[in-house]
């Protein structure tokens, strides 16, 4: 949180000092101008008079002081006469009359110079028409008459076209119309080259319109930004409470939008209650924040703003809406300013810091309205700075660091969301992982078991019933010892082919072969008998495992087996060939052939059937074709097997 406070004050901080490095700034170019300070001449002093008139006139082309009466005064510029405020707001006073100030400048001193001259002054504040003759010819005058709302912020600027036959500038002559309870205000003036005093007014006309326009315009297009993403997030009020924000802060200066003075009323009362809607919108934001309902402190909020709105209504009258009423108007605004900024501090305080760096926030705004009503009621030097015009860079630093904290903490969610499912689905493949490692234990301990189940099976059935029929006949004398001899040379070979079937073979059937081949060609050679290895390369048998492997080697050993027992033959041909989707094994021997429907047909026929049914347990076949010339037989085998369901 203190990361969070320091990034604001950081933030605000670099604010504050562009502002004031610009104010600085334009304090300079107003000292200097860029040009020595003898090209310009200072007006510090006047003389100052007042004449009353039945109501607001446009000015004449033509005036000369000497016509207006004998009663000047010498007053010293700046020039801010007090106000009666209350007597001013008095709505029984009379609309009709007006009052026009004069005041007359000598500027018998200037320095000779060439290029046209300007007039330039801060400020001149006035609800009427502002004209300025030179050696009493018009010169400079708002485009109509009448009571109008000016904007006090924006710079007297006025070139003094000097022709060839125009006589030497001795005097100038200011008229500013008001209304009849109103007091103007006027700066010191500065009369001199315009190219020496352009850079001031540019500076001043900037910084107080120019700037602020910029602002407040920058301000409402994020409040557009945050408005559209309300409209997808109608739960998120935020993001509505601050596009009201910026609405009603842009409603607010919108007198720095336009360039010549306006007089219509409802212009006044739209920028006067805006900056009421402007603290209750605020009060509503700050409310979300700290969690507070506060009922009975925002129902006074919303009353009073509903109220003075009502009242100050151009079509109700019941407060005229102009400059006579809008100061006091401003202190009640200031007031609930101060009060929602104090309210929600309190409400805030260690419950949440984003509200108390708005309250914070209100505080400050709120001492600028401040400055600028003492400024705008004389109550300071007309050569002050409007710092109001800057709430709007305030307020928009200040939501904007709120509405930019909670799109980096939404992220930050984001991440942290993230971050656990990551956690989660690792804890989760390790999980997996360890149930797998038990599966695969599990499975390697009963292939294990199946594997020494089968080979108990195999060794009782085949190995197991030959030794004991061996036995059975050894004790009863009735068999040969050439006999038993073959009988044990068979439980030798079918030991060593279950032994062999426990060999990795990976997947090559050509190595299985080879295996059988290493095992029976000593015995083939001691019967004379001629082995030829004729095979080929065949594609790798994937389903090729031990219990497969020892179904093959049995059914190939009993092939060889019954040509060694029944046929006369001298030589037996192994060969290997790819066919259609498996591969071939073709034993062939040169001997006497066989029957063979008739001896699959008779009981004596178990080794063919046990052929056949070995061949079936891998997916595979098993042919016979017999002649003169011998005995073929054949073993197909699939190169992929079917899945099987256990």
């Amino acid at each position: 949180m203190r990361r969070r406070l320091a990034l604001f004050f950081t933030n605000a901080g670099f604010v504050f000092s562009a502002v004031l490095l610009m104010v600085a700034g334009a304090f300079y170019l107003e000292a200097y101008g860029g040009h020595p300070p003898t090209a310009n001449l200072h007006l510090t002093q006047a003389d100052w008079q007042v004449t009353e008139a039945p109501g607001f006139n446009a000015p004449p082309p033509t005036l000369d002081s000497k016509a207006l009466p004998d009663a000047w005064q010498r007053v010293a510029l700046p020039l801010a006469l007090p106000i009666a405020l209350l007597r001013q707001a008095n709505p029984n006073a009379s609309t009709g009359a007006s009052r026009t100030t004069w005041l007359k400048l000598s500027v018998r001193d200037l320095p000779i110079h060439s290029g046209p001259l300007a007039l330039y002054g801060i400020r001149i504040k006035t609800d009427g028409t502002i004209a300025v003759y030179v050696n009493g010819r018009l010169v400079h005058r708002a485009q109509q008459h009448g009571p109008l709302w000016n904007s006090t912020r924006t710079p007297l600027w006025v070139v003094l076209d000097k022709s060839a036959d125009d006589a030497p500038l001795n005097e100038i002559l200011l008229r500013l119309e008001h209304s009849q309870r109103s007091q103007v205000a006027v700066s010191s003036l500065w009369l001199g080259p315009a190219e020496a005093l352009t850079g001031r007014y540019h500076v001043r006309q900037w910084l107080q319109r120019d700037l602020p326009v910029m602002f407040s315009a920058a301000f409402l297009a994020v409040g557009f930004f945050a408005l559209f993403v309300w409209l997808k997030r109608r739960r998120e009020t935020a993001y509505l409470l601050f596009f009201m924000l910026a609405a009603t802060s842009f409603i607010r200066c919108l007198h720095f939008y336009v360039g010549l003075p306006i007089a219509n009323d409802w212009f006044a009362w739209l920028t006067v209650n805006s900056l009421l809607w402007l603290v209750t919108v605020v009060h509503f934001f700050l409310r979300q924040l700290h969690g507070r309902a506060l009922t009975w402190f925002t129902r006074a909020l919303v009353g009073t703003t509903v109220l003075i709105g009502v009242l100050t209504l151009p079509v109700l009258a019941v407060l005229p809406n102009t400059p006579k009423v809008t100061p006091l108007i401003y202190v009640i605004a200031a007031l609930m300013g101060a009060a929602v900024g104090l309210v929600g501090g309190i409400s805030a305080w260690r419950r949440s810091n984003d509200g108390m760096l708005v309250a914070a926030g209100i505080g400050v705004c709120t001492l600028l309205g401040v400055s600028d009503w003492l400024l705008q009621n004389n109550f300071v030097s007309p050569e002050g700075w409007y710092f109001g015009a800057y709430t709007n860079a305030i307020t928009f630093s200040v939501f904007g660091v709120l509405m930019y904290r909670r799109y980096v903490n939404a992220i930050g969610e984001v991440e942290q969301v993230n971050a656990s499912l990551a956690q989660r689905l690792q804890a989760r493949e390790a999980e997996l992982e360890r149930s797998h490692q038990h599966l695969r234990e599990a499975e390697q301990r009963q292939t294990i078991s199946d594997e020494r189940q089968r080979l108990m099976q195999d060794m009782h059935d085949g190995l197991g019933s030959s030794l004991i029929s061996a036995i059975r006949s050894v004790d009863h004398g009735g068999m040969s010892e050439l006999k038993v001899s073959q009988i044990l040379k068979d439980c030798l070979d079918d030991l060593k082919l279950t032994i062999d079937s426990m060999e990795p073979v990976e997947a090559d059937l050509l190595l299985l072969l080879a295996t059988l081949r290493f095992r029976l060609e000593p015995r083939l050679e001691d019967t004379g008998i001629t082995l030829l290895w004729q095979v080929q390369e065949l594609p790798t048998l994937a389903w090729l495992e031990p219990s497969s492997a020892l179904h093959i080697l049995r059914i190939v050993q009993e092939s060889i087996a019954n040509i060694l027992r029944h046929t006369d033959a001298s030589e037996i041909r192994v060969s290997t060939a790819l066919v259609a989707a498996g591969v071939q094994v073709t034993i062939e021997d040169n001997g006497q052939g066989f029957d063979v429907e008739k001896v699959l047909g008779a009981t004596a026929g178990r080794g063919l059937h046990n052929q056949q049914r070995r061949a079936q347990a891998v997916d595979g076949t098993v042919a016979w074709k017999c002649g003169p010339t011998g005995t073929q037989f054949m073993l197909w085998l699939p190169l992929e097997r079917k899945a099987r369901v256990t």
